[in-house]
């Protein structure tokens, strides 16, 4: 018989851990299940990545985060969110998937994941959205040539890249690529650059301005080929021979997940899922979500700093309902 736990937590990011110490905190049993490795999203950003946030605000916990940089890069999160979960000796279950979560008796969720299974009062889905990225449904984007996750600009060198987007992904894309001597060229929906870290933008702005790096505005990716592309600009179609294609078009939450433990989400585009802001509980009893998960298609509403309020909301929240029940 499996051990009936308080809190089973799915996602170990930044603040899966929160609602573990926060759930600690409490006298809660709990256990973090994370499909990959420990904060396995901010792992898998690029590799010089820099955070828009300071690092007072990246924190959890009540752990302070050191900095060398007034805005803290990957590696130093990394370090930070290891040391955090080794401090806290937090119950993790790393490389562990979860694969389905019911309702059983007695008003107690039935997990069941890639090694084992599991029982718990409440769950808390702290999934982020960084696994799923949003396709641009076009002929040629299946090629190999085709990325939507970038790792480290030198791999470039010498390279003719096209970038598709204008957000923080593509900018810093287009520019550490440019830097380590790659041909680029930038596509972007919009007619101008939007929603760009504002020391970034100054220095994107200037290199197309001089033309270091070419962008077509209000322009779209139609078609990729083995040695080109094809982009539908504004004055008609340009072809353009190609190495690798950047598609910075952003992410998604697990929106299949969450339907099938019977979250339900909005009929909009958005496709918020169903959740009480002040509690962070979903339509299904017992279940929360914290983090960045809550924005649905709204991707840039929840971030670290503004969502580590979602671990202590929930877990006051656990607290009142069964300080209530005793009461009855």
């Amino acid at each position: 018989m499996e051990e009936l736990l308080d809190v089973l937590i799915v996602g170990g990011g930044p603040i899966g851990l929160a609602c573990g110490i926060e759930a600690k905190k409490a006298n809660l049993s709990y256990t973090i299940i994370e499909k990959g490795c420990l904060v396995n999203s901010l792992f898998n950003y690029p590799l010089h990545m820099t955070f828009f946030s300071t690092a007072d605000r990246l924190e959890i916990g009540g752990y302070p985060f050191p900095s060398i940089h007034p805005k803290p890069n990957r590696m130093e999160a990394l370090e930070y969110y290891r040391r955090v979960a080794d401090v806290s000796d937090l119950n993790l279950r790393l490389f562990e998937e979860v694969q389905s979560i019911k309702p059983g008796t007695d008003e107690v969720y039935l997990v069941s994941t890639s090694k084992g299974k599991y029982k718990a009062k409440h769950i808390i889905i702290a999934t982020g959205f960084y696994d799923i990225p949003n396709l641009l449904n076009i002929p040629g984007e299946d090629l190999p040539k085709v990325k939507h996750y970038y790792y480290d600009p030198h791999f470039y060198y010498k390279q003719k890249i096209v970038v598709v987007g204008a957000n923080n992904s593509a900018a810093d894309v287009a520019l550490e690529t440019w830097r380590r001597g790659a041909e680029v060229t930038m596509v972007v929906r919009e007619p101008e650059l939007q929603s760009i870290k504002y020391w970034v933008k100054p220095d994107l702005q200037n290199r197309i301005d001089e033309g270091s790096i070419k962008a077509y505005f209000s322009s779209v990716l139609t078609e990729v080929r083995e040695s080109e592309v094809d982009i539908l600009t504004p004055q008609g179609k340009v072809t353009l021979a190609n190495d690798y294609v950047m598609a910075m078009t952003g992410y998604q939450p697990n929106f299949d997940f969450l339907k099938s433990i019977g979250i339900e989400l909005s009929l909009d585009e958005k496709r918020h899922p169903t959740h009480n802001p002040e509690t962070m509980e979903t339509n299904m009893p017992s279940m929360y979500l914290a983090g960045v998960v809550c924005g649905g298609m709204d991707t840039r509403v929840w971030f670290i700093e503004n969502s580590r309020i979602h671990a202590v909301k929930i877990v006051e929240h656990i607290l009142q309902a069964a300080e209530q029940e005793k009461a009855f």
